[in-house]
């Protein structure tokens, strides 16, 4: 079968700017189908939320997984199912039923799935049971189960308790879950299914995927266990390896505070066999966003197994936080008493970056005599992605006017230094064009009534 499944996973979705996170990587291999004959019972929910394409697809993606086996067992000019394996179909919905036992006729499996129809409630446990049923305890062929589900159980009993039976007489249980009307829990497949479960679960939004979800599982059923596997990842830049806990088999290693290497001597090669490496990162880089978790990985072995890992993502919030220059070193002014003046040679001065000033004009109109205003500046930077990012703030007092009757107060030269790299924290040339906005906030500070005379 080789490498019959692969996974890559992440503990969360969002963390903060500095935050860790745990990556899992899990595989699973069982020895070659001919080699080693296989009964499998796809096991297909029809129960009412499957109505429309999820059904469509599903159907598809069974018939595809039948007739991939076919191949790979070398029976497909025969139309069967060959070297010594089989497959059987079981539906469920309020109840399941066994629509073709274990068989090898191509035409016949054909025929079941696409006579399946949806509705009803959802019971798993009746569909593990029945499914259990189709396989002979005597027979020497490997056993496998197929569920694929869209929802969580709505009747009959528990099935956690089937499923456990199952696994305790040997089958091995792969679970395919698309998330649909009636919601999914994922918690509960990975229960039901083989460990490592990462390794044996499949789960998409999208019913469109489900054909590609079978024919996957088909591929790698029917390759052969795997021997002298290196799995090389190297994670995004913008993350560092922090620690890393010994593999459930092999070994791994960091090769740069970056870069991981695991690698296994064989798996699968005698028995269907799971393995799984966790290890933490943690984000370094001063901008947020959703980020890919690795930059690449890739996958070899003996047997030249392709292997495609999932690409997680995680949202990194670091907020619109502005990563500021060290303030400099203060140079101490004394004035003494009565003094009026201070000359200081503040010695040298070294340009600590590039930079620009922003000087602003404006003006208010329409001030009464006699009141004093509180202006505020406030700057903000607008980066590629139309996002406002915070440069500067200045309040200040403008004096009132003693002029008969309201007239406008320009104020002039409000400066601001904006270095080149307030935006994310990003350096950014002097000749790049920076976009601003700036919002003015103007209020009367006195509110008495006063009269003109008194000027």
């Amino acid at each position: 079968m080789g490498i019959t499944n692969a996974n890559k996973q992440i503990n969360v979705d969002t963390i903060e700017c500095d935050g860790e996170l745990k990556v899992t990587i899990a595989l699973s291999a069982s020895p070659d189908i001919t080699e080693n004959p296989t009964d499998i019972v796809l096991v297909l929910d029809r129960s009412g939320s499957m109505v429309g394409s999820p059904l469509f697809n599903m159907k598809k993606g069974a018939k595809a997984f039948v007739e991939l086996i076919s191949e790979a067992t070398g029976g497909a000019q025969e139309g069967i199912i060959g070297a010594g394996s089989s497959i059987g179909v079981v539906s469920f919905a309020t109840e399941a039923t066994i629509d073709m036992p274990l068989v090898t006729s191509v035409e016949l499996l054909d025929e079941a799935i696409d006579n399946l129809s949806a509705g009803g409630f959802t019971n798993h446990a009746d569909a593990f049971i029945k499914a259990i049923q189709l396989f002979d305890p005597l027979s020497p062929n490997v056993k496998v189960i197929v569920m694929f589900t869209d929802g969580k159980t709505t009747a009959g009993m528990p099935p956690e308790p089937i499923a456990a039976q199952a696994k305790n007489a040997g089958i091995i249980i792969y679970c395919i879950g698309l998330i649909g009307s009636d919601g999914i829990d994922v918690n509960v497949l990975n229960e039901w299914a083989t460990a490592p479960s990462e390794s044996h679960v499949a789960i998409t939004p999208d019913d469109a995927e489900l054909e590609n979800l079978f024919k996957d599982l088909a591929v790698n059923i029917t390759k052969p266990g795997a021997t002298d596997i290196v799995i090389d990842e190297k994670m995004n830049a913008d993350f560092v390896i922090t620690s890393i806990m010994p593999p459930s088999k092999g070994t791994a290693l960091e090769i740069q505070e970056n870069h991981i290497q695991w690698q296994m001597d064989k798996l699968g090669a005698v028995a269907n066999e799971g393995a799984t490496l966790e290890f933490y990162i943690k984000h370094i880089a001063k901008a947020g966003g959703r980020k890919l978790v690795n930059e690449a990985i890739s996958y070899s072995d003996n047997e030249n197994n392709e292997v495609v890992f999932p690409e997680p993502k995680v949202m990194v919030k670091c907020g619109g936080t502005v990563i500021s220059e060290p303030c400099p070193v203060p140079v101490e002014v004394t004035m003494e008493g009565c003094q009026d003046f201070v000359i200081l040679d503040a010695g040298d001065i070294c340009l600590e970056d590039t930079g620009r000033i922003l000087q602003l004009n404006a003006t208010i109109k329409d001030v009464c005599p006699g009141k004093r205003v509180a202006l505020a500046v406030i700057i903000t930077e607008i980066d590629e992605k139309c996002l406002e990012h915070p440069c500067g703030m200045k309040t200040m007092t403008i004096p009132a006017h003693k002029f008969c009757g309201c007239k406008d107060v320009t104020i002039k030269n409000i400066s601001f230094v904006l270095p080149e790299d307030l935006v994310n924290g990003e350096k950014k040339s002097a000749c790049c064009e920076r976009k601003f906005k700036v919002r003015f906030i103007a209020n009367y500070i006195d509110f008495g009534y006063e009269c003109c005379d008194l000027f």
